[in-house]
């Protein structure tokens, strides 16, 4: 019932603005503003600050698109939850929200078209009890960011199951209840899954308790104007932006590979982050500063192909830590493909070549899970895909592409056209999709690296 009344409230206070001698007046539209103003919220998956203060994320970035074909700026403001950016397209301060938010029809809203499925999810500890049905949600409390879609589902629960509470969180992201609920601060929080899922990333206490019975999709809220010149617009550039794949290559970017991981694969690397990376860090910083490649992906490269194993050896004679064949380890100057140090730097400079001899039209970060594909199979492999790629009409310079047709490197009708012969195209994807999760992980746990301008000077004890 409180999201039912917040609901009420806000239809309320919509009636009364516009009966209200004093209602500030709405913005132009985006032509005559020129720019387009969008009401958000700080959200992993939506919209999000970067370690270097830019902002990014999958509805910043179609938004951006959106703004290009407009031709206007796009101006996000930031609110402290879903329930305020409704509010400012409501009081006309917004020409749209987009804030992950779930498509509702009880609001006073007009809603574009959807912009990906959501399913919806119960997330917990794995200490805690087992739910297998409804009915032992008795007893347990739920909390629920405000705003959230599946407020109303809990609140439908509870009436059926008795002794349940629910908790609504003002003024908080998903990724933060997530984290307070990994601390034990919570018993159990509702989310979606891809937010659960990218907190699993860090936190493999948390597992998912109970499947709500709600999907829906999230979409972008907007006034509702009978001759709102936004509303046409954005249903074409959506309807265009499914029919080219942009909406799926941006999902892909941002969160297309976090499911790659299980609880075995994440509790490892959190181990081997503590016992193995202290001694190997120093040797990914100078990497960074030789390659100029985040070394937080160099690492996650090393990891997935030896576990931070210096002394790695594989089956067809790679070795080390970055796992180098003997032909580049020469070609690089390794003299030694098993002392961790050479290996590190000898490894990101092949990596640093291979993004290298990729065309220019080719941006990051496709580049560089280009390149980290190439790492696997060979630049000559990856062109031969990229050509395959391009004979049937894919973009061979996207990796949401590419990674479709790769697997295809292994069939003897495509083989057939590699100078190379047949590859295991699709370990290239899977190695490539775990170290974009291994790196994001790293991102989230260990701080960047700012190589020094000029070499620290030499003590007078010390020789050169």
């Amino acid at each position: 019932m409180l999201t039912l009344r917040i609901l009420l409230l806000a239809l309320f206070a919509f009636i009364l603005s516009g009966c209200s001698p004093n209602k500030p007046p709405r913005i132009a539209d985006f032509r005559s503003l020129g720019e387009l103003r969008v009401a958000t919220r700080l959200d992993a998956i939506s919209y999000r600050m970067d370690e270097d203060g830019r902002p990014s994320g999958f509805e910043h970035d179609l938004l951006e698109r959106l703004g290009a074909e407009l031709g206007v700026p796009v101006r996000f403001v930031v609110y402290p939850d879903a329930t305020r950016a409704l509010d400012a397209v409501l009081n006309g301060e917004a020409h749209l929200a987009a804030a992950g938010l779930g498509l509702n029809d009880r609001f006073p809203l007009k809603w574009s078209a959807p912009l990906r499925e959501v399913d919806y999810v119960l997330a917990g500890r794995i200490d805690a009890p087992e739910i297998e049905k409804e009915s032992e949600l008795a007893g347990r409390a739920i909390t629920v960011r405000r705003g959230a879609l599946s407020a109303d589902t809990v609140e439908q629960i509870q009436k059926r199951v008795p002794n349940l509470t629910m908790h609504l969180q003002a003024k908080v992201d998903d990724q933060t209840l997530l984290a307070q609920l990994a601390e034990g601060k919570h018993d159990l929080i509702a989310t979606d899954r891809v937010h659960f899922a990218l907190a699993a990333q860090i936190y493999p206490a948390l597992t998912v308790a109970y499947d709500l019975p709600l999907k829906s999709h999230i979409a972008w809220a907007l006034p509702m104007e009978p001759n709102d010149p936004l509303a046409n617009e954005v249903q074409i550039f959506l309807e265009e932006a499914r029919e080219s794949a942009l909406l799926s290559r941006i999902a892909d970017r941002y969160f297309g590979h976090v499911r790659r991981l299980d609880e075995a694969d994440i509790s490892t690397f959190f181990s081997r982050i503590q016992e193995r990376l202290p001694a190997l860090r120093p040797h990914f910083h100078d990497a960074q500063a030789k390659t100029g490649i985040d070394w937080r992906y160099l690492a996650a490269l090393a990891y997935q192909e030896s576990h931070w194993d210096p002394y790695a050896i594989s089956p067809t004679g790679v070795r080390g830590l970055m796992m180098l064949t003997a032909d580049t380890a020469d070609r690089l100057g390794v003299s030694d493909r098993l002392d961790a140090r050479q290996s590190i730097l000898g490894g990101a400079r092949y990596f640093s070549m291979l993004k290298e001899q990729l065309p220019d039209d080719i941006e990051d970060p496709d580049r560089q899970w280009l390149a980290t594909a190439a790492y696997n199979l060979g630049m000559g492999h990856l062109n031969g895909a990229r050509a395959i790629a391009r004979g049937m009409g894919r973009d061979n310079a996207s990796w949401w592409d590419m990674k479709a047709v790769l697997p295809l490197l292994s069939r003897p009708q495509y083989a057939a056209r590699l100078k190379a012969g047949a590859a295991r195209g699709g370990e290239a994807v899977i190695m490539t999709e775990n170290i974009r999760n291994f790196y994001d992980i790293l991102v989230r746990l260990e701080p960047a690296y700012e190589p020094p301008l000029t070499p620290p000077r030499l003590r007078l004890s010390q020789r050169p």
